[in-house]
């Protein structure tokens, strides 16, 4: 079962959405996570690809994993990027997909969503689009999508379950689901899943890694891979955290279940 908490949600979502908010504004100002070109490098984005991206989409950059290669987006396919910030998993999905291609972007803080479509407006990406929206309860029609991505989101939903769920419901029949997120070897502490501050740094919302696997299971995914990355956390609470409850980045590929 997915675990309940008594997370205050409209406050976790202004606390996310004022975080995320600064990263899109002033990405060089510091934060409980890394964010930029050298996080992306590290994590496995190849530098001549990130190359051919809009610069500020990259220097806001805040994910935990690298998983392309996992979701092999090909020339033509739909991707729709879960939370994609300013822009730029979205816009590497782009290069892969190619103009007869197309990507869609949701995410739910208006920085964001301003600086991403602006980048797309000035590079001229007319197969890419940006819409605001929460990932579970996706603007998106049904069985509309080749594949799915997200990096470093879903550990911020209270109901990871009701986000699979929606991943099912958008995705074609055989279509992937490829993610890097943080999850954990055991359970957190109430008091940690319970601060609005810990879920907004990736911590607090972070699941076990099973029940991760299982939410998944039973929203209609079926899990192929799970990988750790080699991601680092910053602050001393995180890697605290990290130390006593096995906090880490994965990467995963899911398929949806055809009949």
């Amino acid at each position: 079962m997915t675990r309940t908490t008594a997370i205050d949600t409209d406050a976790l979502t202004a606390k996310v959405q004022e975080m995320y908010r600064a990263v899109a504004r002033t990405p060089q100002q510091e934060f409980h996570f890394k964010t930029g070109r050298a996080l992306a490098e590290r994590l496995g984005y190849p530098p001549a690809e990130l190359d051919r991206i809009p610069a500020e989409a990259i220097e806001s950059f805040a994910g935990v994993g690298w998983f392309f290669d996992l979701a092999d987006p090909r020339e033509g396919d739909t991707v729709l990027d879960l939370g994609s910030g300013s822009g730029m998993d979205a816009f590497f999905a782009a290069l892969r997909v190619g103009p007869t291609g197309r990507v869609v972007g949701i995410d739910m803080t208006d920085a964001q969503l301003e600086k991403a479509d602006r980048l797309r407006a000035e590079h001229g990406l007319d197969h890419v689009t940006f819409r605001a929206g929460r990932i579970e309860q996706l603007p998106v029609d049904d069985a509309s999508v080749d594949v799915v991505i997200s990096n470093g989101v879903i550990n911020l939903i209270p109901d990871k379950e009701e986000v699979f769920r929606e991943v099912v419901r958008v995705l074609r029949p055989g279509g992937r689901l490829a993610i890097a997120d943080i999850v954990t070897d055991t359970a957190l502490t109430e008091a940690i899943v319970s601060d609005v501050d810990l879920w907004a740094s990736c911590i607090g919302g972070a699941p076990r890694q099973q029940d991760y696997r299982d939410a998944m299971a039973r929203a209609g995914l079926r899990v192929e891979e799970m990988r750790p990355n080699d991601y680092q956390f910053l602050s001393e609470q995180a890697r605290a955290a990290s130390g006593t409850y096995g906090v880490r980045s994965i990467s995963v590929l899911a398929r949806k279940h055809t009949p």
